[in-house]
């Protein structure tokens, strides 16, 4: 865009030189002067919308810069230069303006190949070594110092790292990492110097992959646009018949040019492309990448949305949800075997076992012979005894086959996988694993009711008993559970017939759906390459929320796109009838259009702000404590199992009064300060930011609720010492205890959704 920038940059100088010097010349009674430097000004502007509209009318499009060009010209032949050049500072005026649109529009994207790393220090037997980030290979130990930019995606090898991911994310706040956590290239160093261990070479990082996308990112002629176009055709008819009538009934030309000078609304039908760019440069600044235009228009006109599930409505990694096991067999014991065999293996689930043994304090013992069989399970000895853990078809291969009771109770916990464990040749245990929903997956399915989408479908290869619960919980529409590749992209031909599809998804295997779609989205922070490509628009940021803000932001730039054109052109309409009855000659004319077609486009570009709908609330402020309590949440979540654990062992007689009463104190210790504390500090800065009447008010309820169950479960136990055993108590501690579980498990879960979208660490 150099070029033609420069160049109309240079005509609009020329022009605004010319008009400032012929004015001058014009107030000193030197009116010949004033006229030849006018038409020196409109005449190469003419010949640049001349040349315009034959490219046009070559391609087979008619454009409204023939009615600029007419004006322009009979301006100049009635006498009338001052007002060829007015119409020539509007012409040139716009065409700039347009080109200031684009750029600001598409910042926060072309700076990101501007800012794309070019050198890297690499560590090499203690030496500091500089070298061309396209020389970083997989493996290499590089230091990334303060003010520098990760060159290449990999993991890092100290203990703590600070860095600011606005360039990727439009997130402002910076990061706190710790060791091992995974670092993407793009990202600056806002603290000390770090060592980090490259996993891919820099082309094929993350920060090169968003580059790529950038540069698809292109403006593009959406629908819309095209729509404009046509319509022109239209207007030009009309304004030559008005003229032509002001002529003929008035006897005078210039009548007919007054009507051309107003009519010129070159800049206008510039207003749906800037308003459709301003909501790709939009979205941009929220970690959307929007490859073009015409993506915003499609955007806008959704009334269907699919998602896959694993890795884009859930986080695509396990979690331990239930541990079954045979009568004898603690949790805890089970749990313990199991994470010793497991800590040796990298699987998802293994890692979720031994976070779950990690998170309950066991001591895991260190197995022996311990083997893994790919795709199946493993085996090994712990404690001296020989222990399997795997698939109910990896433990069927060794000739066990789990109880009957074992596994109705595995398949009633929740709908998720299952890994089996066994010990003395015997199945003893069942670990239910659960790939729980993202915390803002709820709020996104109700934005987009918000938003006029009619219908949202589950599109997804898993089992038809994994994806049930999913759409249950989120009311969807439609489930299309077990199908392949080519199975979704039927599903989005079948969705198709019920209006314009977009689909959601992150892995290999949603590329081709993506690609179908009539906008594909992808999950770009953590999915796959291909299904970046596939797709029409990227989320940088690892939020499905951010696909219905996009199509917020579509249907907003839209909207703006049309009021736009309706606005300019009613105004020019009225002032064509002005003309037309001599009430504006063609100078003021000239002066009044100018002000029309200004007006239209700064107001096509309130599409670069946030909409009243668009503004999130602030992130709370650290000392709000949001980071300290989503920690804890996992020990109250372990709160929670026990005292279902305590429920289901009411029964088993007086001797567990004991483990009850430890549990009971560990809610006075644990639960009880937390809520006070969130009512004291965090609850009250999340209200602020959030808005609204009242918004924590459903969770604070919830708070008394909580304490009022843990009262009534104090006085239970008290009652039962009371008694020396449990008698007319057991039955009604067993239904608080289950009542209790309940309520904490629903708070944390909606506690979590509140506040999700205030976690500056997700933003």
């Amino acid at each position: 865009m150099g070029t033609a920038w420069n160049r109309r940059n240079a005509l609009l100088a020329w022009v605004a030189l010319g008009l400032a010097i012929g004015t001058a010349l014009a107030l000193t009674d030197r009116a010949l002067a004033a006229r030849i430097v006018w038409s020196a000004a409109a005449l190469p502007v003419a010949l640049h919308v001349g040349l315009a509209a034959a490219q046009a009318l070559a391609g087979g499009r008619v454009g409204v810069d023939v009615i600029a060009l007419a004006a322009i010209l009979g301006a100049a032949a009635l006498d009338e230069a001052a007002a060829a050049a007015v119409v020539a500072l509007m012409v040139a005026g716009g065409e700039a303006l347009e080109d200031w649109a684009q750029g600001r529009a598409k910042r926060s994207l072309t700076a990101l190949a501007a800012r794309a790393p070019r050198r890297a220090a690499r560590l090499a037997e203690g030496t500091v070594e500089e070298i061309d980030a396209a020389a970083i290979r997989p493996g290499d130990t590089l230091l990334v110092r303060p003010g520098e930019t990760v060159p290449a995606d990999g993991t890092l090898a100290d203990a703590e790292a600070v860095l600011d991911e606005s360039a990727l994310t439009g997130e402002p706040l910076p990061r706190r990492l710790r060791t091992g956590a995974e670092l993407r290239s793009g990202a600056v160093n806002a603290g000390a110097a770090f060592r980090m261990r490259a996993t891919a070479s820099a082309e094929a990082s993350t920060y090169a992959a968003i580059v790529r996308l950038a540069e698809q990112a292109a403006a593009s002629r959406a629908p819309l646009t095209r729509l404009a176009d046509r319509f022109a055709v239209v207007f030009i008819a009309a304004t030559a018949v008005v003229s032509g009538l002001a002529w003929v009934f008035s006897g005078d030309p210039v009548r007919a040019l007054a009507v051309l000078v107003v009519a010129t609304p070159c800049p206008l039908i510039l207003a749906a492309p800037i308003a459709l760019v301003a909501g790709v440069g939009r979205a941009a600044a929220r970690g959307i990448v929007v490859k073009g235009a015409g993506v915003i228009e499609r955007l806008a006109r959704i009334r269907v949305v699919l998602f896959d599930k694993t890795g884009t409505l859930t986080p695509g990694r396990p979690r331990l949800a239930a541990i079954e096991t045979v009568p004898g067999l603690r949790r805890e014991a089970a749990l313990r075997l199991a994470a010793a065999l497991a800590q040796g293996s990298t699987h998802p689930v293994s890692a979720a076992l031994v976070a779950a043994a990690r998170e309950r304090g066991l001591a895991v013992p260190v197995p022996e012979a311990a083997a893994e069989t790919a795709g199946g399970g493993l085996s090994g000895r712990v404690d001296g005894q020989a222990v399997l853990l795997g698939s109910e078809g990896f433990l069927r291969d060794r000739g066990l086959a789990p109880p009957e009771t074992l596994a109705i109770a595995a398949s009633l916990a929740v709908a998720g996988s299952v890994a089996w464990l066994a010990a003395g040749r015997r199945v003893v245990a069942a670990f239910v694993m659960a790939d729980g929903l993202r915390p803002e997956v709820r709020r996104t399915v109700r934005r987009l009711r918000a938003l006029g989408v009619e219908r949202i479908g589950l599109v997804t290869g898993d089992r038809a008993e994994a994806a049930a619960p999913v759409a249950a919980v989120l009311r969807l529409d439609a489930v299309h559970a077990g199908v392949s590749p080519a199975g979704k992209i039927a599903a989005v031909h079948e969705e198709r017939a019920r209006g314009t599809v977009a689909m959601v998804g992150d892995g290999v295997n949603d590329a081709p759906a993506l690609a179908a779609a009539d906008v594909g989205i992808a999950m770009g922070a953590h999915g796959t390459a291909a299904a970046a490509e596939a797709a029409d628009a990227v989320l940088l940021v690892d939020r499905v929320d951010r696909a219905a803000e996009a199509m917020a932001i579509a249907r907003r730039s839209r909207a703006i796109a049309i009021q736009a054109i309706v606005l300019g052109m009613a105004l020019s309409g009225i002032a064509m009838g002005f003309a037309a009855f001599g009430h504006l000659p063609p100078l003021i004319g000239a002066l009044v259009q100018e002000a029309i077609d200004v007006a239209a486009i700064l107001f096509a570009l309130t599409a670069l702000r946030p909409g009243r709908d668009d503004v999130a609330p602030a992130p709370l402020p650290d000392e709000a404590g949001l980071a300290d309590r989503v920690a804890e949440h996992a020990g109250l979540r372990r709160l929670a199992e026990r005292l279902r654990e305590g429920a289901e062992a009411v029964g088993d007689g007086p001797e567990s009064l004991r483990a009850l009463a430890t549990l009971e104190a560990d809610l006075r210790a644990e639960l009880l300060p937390h809520q006070a504390e969130e009512e004291q500090a965090l609850y009250p800065a999340a209200a602020r930011r959030l808005g609204g009447r009242d918004p924590m008010g459903p969770l604070i309820r919830m708070h008394a609720e909580i304490e009022a169950l843990c009262r009534r479960l104090a006085s239970l136990l008290h009652l039962a010492e009371q008694q020396d055993g449990w008698n007319g108590a057991s039955a009604e501690l067993r239904r608080t205890l289950f009542a209790l579980e309940a309520l904490l498990t629903l708070h944390l879960a909606a506690e979590e959704e509140a506040l999700a979208e205030l976690a500056s660490e997700a933003r």
